[in-house]
């Protein structure tokens, strides 16, 4: 039953499925498992090529760890979305160390890196599909970058709380300063200086339940 799962999901996930012959198929299917990852749980700690996962329910975060210990988000993948940077072996010409943990409770499908490297080795379309999955994802990482060059941390506060709104349908931020902090890179004091600052402005509101937006058009307007 759960290869009949497998095979209904990459159907509508690979656009090359049709291309692989029914043996390519059946052992991609088989070479794959459906995975439960706990809120905070680490996926993938660039230790080696853990695979390429595909979100069925829940939400991955990915991001980079400095040397000092310090993260920064580059970017959220939600359900039906490819991480296809924690199967890197598969793609020679592109190194990039990046971590993934589970944000919330998530359910993914893992294709054995080993395998969909098979694939792709003798399949040109699944290949072409790894690439310009991973280079689709540079321009979320240029993003993150171009906000950490040239703008002030309250843009990017401002930028951050619109974006989690947008992902959980909801003005309520539950978050933690600590979470919004590690999110963007900074220290949780100035993530609640900034928020005390939002809040004197009539933008949000900060209380033990979260940060509740008040004001989208002023928080817009901050975010430039």
């Amino acid at each position: 039953m759960i290869l009949n799962e497998f095979e209904t999901a990459y159907q509508s996930y690979f656009p090359f499925w049709e291309e692989l012959t029914a043996a390519d198929r059946a052992f991609l299917c088989q070479q794959s498992s459906l995975v439960r990852f706990e809120k905070a749980q680490m996926v993938h700690d660039n230790s080696g090529c853990t695979g390429l996962f595909i979100v069925k329910s829940g939400r991955l975060r990915l991001y980079m760890l400095s040397e000092e210990g310090k993260e920064i988000t580059l970017y959220r993948l939600l359900p039906g979305e490819i991480c296809m940077l924690s199967a890197s072996c598969v793609l020679e010409s592109i190194t990039f160390d990046v971590f993934v943990e589970a944000e919330v409770p998530s359910d993914c499908y893992m294709i054995a890196a080993s395998a969909f490297g098979e694939i792709s080795a003798r399949v040109p379309a699944a290949k072409i599909y790894a690439l310009e999955t991973a280079v689709g994802r540079f321009s979320d990482v240029m993003w993150i970058m171009q906000q950490v060059v040239f703008m002030s941390m309250d843009q990017r506060l401002a930028l951050f709380l619109l974006e989690d709104a947008g992902i959980n349908d909801q003005m309520l931020i539950t978050m933690t300063h600590e979470q919004i902090a590690r999110h963007l890179g900074t220290a949780r004091e100035v993530v609640s200086r900034m928020l005390k600052r939002f809040a004197g402005d009539g933008v949000v509101e900060v209380s033990r339940k979260g940060i509740r937006i008040l004001d989208m058009k002023k928080l817009r307007n901050l975010a430039g």
